[in-house]
């Protein structure tokens, strides 16, 4: 058992100086986030308060077909919304009754701001709350802001499950709360492995449908699987509720530092720990060292993007055995991120914020085998040589826990295969 995990207390990244910018940026539209939500609240409806823009974005980043029926929408802003000829409130009552009419199956509705209704200040706090006495009990409204003109595009689902805490009804049972939309197999195997531990109730939020049994109080303590959730995490101690401060479960060593920080705190014992993860974690790690062969000594550069930034450098540096040159995040919260950052060993610079163009001077500079950034940077970057990942792709595709970290390798080793590959190729 000596080689269970213990978060380091000295020699990593926590007190070192952060690089903090402020300029232009390149981020995604927090509306984004509603693409990964609605799948996993099934009686949800998300509507958006926004413009064609809007509508065309959402369509785009899901993939939607003519013929389905999604659970999100745009409620469009028209001229004479935008120029004030029209009550906008009187207006989406009219949107709204319509929609709950033709999708009886609704249950929970929220009502998303976008930059076009933020910018003529429509307030949807009000109308969530003149529509939640219209429609109670049968539905519940929220609000929550998706707009991108202050925000990266993962704040979308914070701000989504921030609106949802206040809501929640009053408990006082000892129980684990698990915060973060996962794709439902991940989730699974995370509450199988919690559960063989002896650990529960355990729950999570988002539920899959607003008759739950989700509630949070003072006995309640909840671990994040997603490091964006600032504004979730403060909602959550506001009602009481206690976090478990753990790394973020990328690969083998951060999932089991993040499992043995739950089974302290419910007194599992060593023994019992081993018996649950000692196969699992040997997959994790046959899997890490098969995909991260083409990685080992490679270098790599993070712009910020989507906030897992810090746990990703952390995952490559540590088990992939890469170099991390600079790690940028958008928002650096010590309080959900810092074991990761104890686990991050001195030496690349800790950026928060963006002025996009003196980072990309410092990325130029240092020439790294890998850049991490988002679609908008990847293209002009690849055409000056520089290999690049998407880091929207981190978020859309299964890589938390034991069973896809070598999935997370593989995502950051494809593309130095493919230049590996195409080298060949130009040589022969």
């Amino acid at each position: 058992m000596n080689d269970l995990p213990r978060l380091p207390t000295s020699g990593g990244c926590r007190d070192e100086p952060i690089l903090k910018q402020r300029g232009q940026r390149e981020v995604f539209c927090g509306l984004t986030g509603i693409i990964w939500l609605h799948r996993k609240m099934q009686d949800a409806f998300f509507l958006v308060i926004g413009s064609r823009t809007c509508a065309h974005l959402l369509q785009s980043a899901a993939g939607v077909m003519i013929f389905a029926e999604p659970r999100f929408g745009t409620a469009i802003l028209e001229e004479t919304d935008l120029a004030g000829l029209a009550d906008a409130q009187t207006e989406l009552d009219k949107v709204v009754d319509q929609l709950l009419a033709r999708r009886t199956d609704i249950r929970q509705l929220f009502l998303v701001g976008s930059c076009p209704s933020e910018v003529i200040k429509l307030d949807l706090s009000r109308a969530a709350e003149r529509m939640t006495e219209k429609y109670a009990p049968s539905v519940r409204v929220l609000n929550f802001s998706g707009s991108g003109i202050e925000t990266t595009f993962t704040q979308g689902e914070d701000a989504c499950l921030a609106s949802m805490v206040p809501v929640l009804p009053e408990t006082n049972e000892r129980q684990l709360l698990l915060v973060g939309a996962l794709p439902d197999v991940v989730e699974e195997q995370a509450v199988s492995l919690l559960t063989q531990m002896g650990i529960g109730p355990v729950r999570v939020l988002p539920a899959p449908r607003a008759d739950s049994d989700l509630s949070v109080g003072t006995e309640t303590v909840f671990a994040l699987t997603q490091p964006f959730l600032g504004d979730t995490h403060a909602e959550l101690e506001r009602r009481g509720a206690r976090h478990i401060a753990a790394p973020f479960p990328f690969g083998e060593e951060g999932t089991t530092a993040w499992l043995r920080m739950i089974a302290d705190e419910f007194g599992v014992d060593d023994a019992t720990f081993e018996r649950v993860t000692a196969a699992p974690r040997a997959r994790a790690r046959k899997a890490i060292a098969q995909a991260s062969v083409s990685l080992r000594g490679k270098s790599v550069f993070f712009f910020p993007d989507s906030q897992l930034e810090i746990p990703l450098a952390r995952f490559l540096t540590r088990e992939c055995g890469m170099q991390a040159i600079e790690v940028g995040a958008p928002f650096i919260h010590k309080g959900i991120i810092g074991p990761d950052l104890d686990m991050l060993a001195q030496g690349p610079v800790l950026s928060e914020g963006q002025d996009v163009d003196l980072q990309l001077d410092r990325c130029r500079a240092a020439r790294p085998d890998l850049t991490v950034c988002g679609l908008g940077l990847a293209n002009p970057l690849e055409a000056e040589g520089l290999s690049t990942k998407w880091a929207i792709e981190l978020v859309f595709t299964p890589v938390h826990f034991y069973e896809q970290a070598g999935d997370l390798a593989g995502l950051f080793s494809r593309p130095l295969r493919r230049d590996d590959l195409l080298q060949l190729g130009v040589r022969a």
